[in-house]
């Protein structure tokens, strides 16, 4: 069965502009990998991403979708937002599994600033869920 990229879309963007962190998660394979700035080794598995993931909708603000594309089940994401007052521009490169799920999710983001900004504020929150993940 061939994978439904604009189904996963709704789901996805629906997710996203609610801060749904559970219905993000729920579009992630158990293997699903990310490669999330500013950390060169890749973030692996399902509880791990979702928490990243989570984390990050809640810290930027005025999150927008500017343009999808969509090529078979490869899709790229423009976005926009604000960390604190940096304005930041970035890209989602998805990869979804035969089943329609998350299987790589790659984040590029720019300007500096706001790239810092952001690893500013949501890497105390990762360390703390890796901190309390073996409790």
């Amino acid at each position: 069965m061939p994978i439904d990229a604009e189904d996963f879309l709704v789901s996805w963007n629906r997710a996203v502009h609610a801060r749904n962190t559970e219905g993000l998660a729920a579009l992630l394979a158990d293997e699903v990998s990310m490669g999330a700035p500013p950390y060169w080794n890749r973030i692996e598995g399902k509880a791990v991403v979702a928490q990243l993931l989570g984390i990050i909708v809640e810290t930027i603000t005025d999150f927008t979708y500017r343009r999808q594309w969509v090529n078979g089940a490869e899709l790229a994401l423009e976005f926009e937002g604000h960390v604190g007052d940096c304005a930041l521009q970035g890209i989602d490169l998805i990869t979804l599994g035969e089943d329609g799920l998350i299987t790589r999710l790659d984040v590029m983001i720019r300007p500096e600033n706001a790239l810092v900004l952001l690893r500013e504020r949501v890497g105390p929150r990762m360390v703390e869920f890796f901190e309390t993940a073996g409790d």
